[in-house]
């Protein structure tokens, strides 16, 4: 089976082409401030983004003859976790969606590709949106604002299978991620922590615009009252508000930079107690949701998994250690498997192994 993964981020496009479990093509199209600057919204990217796909796939002398290809998710409506198969509601959903990412662009750019190849199947996999929540967590105090989850659904998940073969292979037996409870920390721009019950993630924070520990970019979690009286100060557009909360928040508000090895170096080379400071107080954000995720798992928890680019720095995942391990082992995974994670959902569908959902 011959399977195209697609996965837009905010500044680039990652490729791949596997040939069943195999990767034989992996690509990363680099987008620049000023060639995105001209596109009013992020949907306007799409021809300009299905383009650069074609294109690379072309100089690679890749030809389009694939059985499926897959798409990172967009920000569609709460949906349960699995595969699906790209259709006429997603896409709409898609076109008009309310939260603006370029993972959105990646159903559509699937699809379009896959119209062009007969037979041709276009899927998506575990979209930031997932929301396999516990009843008890969607309330808050206000009726008026139950709680969202919007996370890094597929590299979570992706990160768990992986820890499940693994602890299969180091035990002698077969472990599967849905025999597991799991504390999952997702380290990027945005910061997300799950609380994975036998394959069912109970509860997770809404790391895209305001919730849980700030990150590089994302202020987390504010003090409602004075938030409530800086929209009504006149200081801010709502849309300079929303830079505040995502975008011009976390790191970057404090120190003027998303770069966690930049903050890294201020602090063991220049003694920048500043720096120290908020950075410490990041990890110290996350290490108290971690808390909140064993509680949701009632103190059963198996392993705490730590992955996202940020899970690069020891500095950062030594200080988590020290807050956390009391709680289970933690295991490390650097980085993120999305595009393998794509493909091998597409190639479990393709097998029959698992079953195509129908977004409604």
């Amino acid at each position: 089976m011959k399977i195209l993964a697609i996965n837009p981020g905010s500044t680039s496009t990652k490729i791949a082409v596997y040939e069943d479990e195999r990767p034989v093509l992996v690509r990363t199209i680099r987008h620049r401030v000023d060639e995105l600057a001209r596109f009013p919204r992020v949907i306007d990217q799409f021809e300009f983004r299905k383009g650069l796909v074609a294109a690379t796939l072309q100089e690679e002398g890749v030809p389009l003859r694939f059985d499926a290809v897959i798409g990172r998710g967009g920000l569609l409506k709460p949906i349960a976790g699995g595969v699906y198969e790209v259709n006429d509601a997603m896409l709409d959903d898609l076109m008009h969606a309310l939260h603006q990412h370029a993972c959105n662009l990646g159903c559509l750019i699937a699809h379009e590709l896959a119209l062009a190849m007969p037979g041709c199947r276009a899927f998506m996999a575990d979209p930031g949106v997932v929301d396999e929540l516990d009843d008890v967590a969607r309330l808050t105090g206000s009726p008026l604002l139950p709680r969202i989850t919007i996370w890094h659904a597929l590299n979570q998940r992706a990160i768990a299978r992986r820890f499940a073969r693994e602890l299969s292979a180091r035990e002698g037996r077969t472990v599967a991620y849905e025999d597991l409870n799991l504390i999952i920390i997702h380290l990027g721009g945005g910061i997300s922590i799950g609380a994975h019950r036998r394959g069912r993630c109970v509860d997770v924070n809404n790391a895209l615009d305001g919730e849980g520990p700030f990150s590089p970019e994302r202020a987390g979690t504010l003090p409602a009252g004075a938030l409530v009286d800086l929209c009504y100060s006149r200081r801010f557009t709502q849309a300079e508000l929303k830079r505040r909360i995502s975008g011009h928040a976390g790191l970057a508000a404090h120190l003027g930079t998303t770069d966690v090895q930049e903050v890294v170096r201020r602090i063991t080379e220049e003694g920048d107690e500043h720096a120290r400071l908020v950075l410490d107080a990041m990890i110290y954000q996350v290490a108290k949701s971690v808390g909140g995720a064993a509680v949701a798992l009632r103190g059963e928890v198996d392993a705490t998994l730590v992955t996202g680019g940020i899970a690069h720095s020891a500095y950062v995942v030594e200080r988590l250690k020290e807050r956390v391990q009391f709680l289970a082992p933690v295991h490390v995974y650097p980085g993120e498997d999305e595009l393998q994670a794509l493909a091998l959902n597409a190639l479990g569908v393709l097998r029959g192994e698992l079953r195509a959902q129908q977004y409604r």
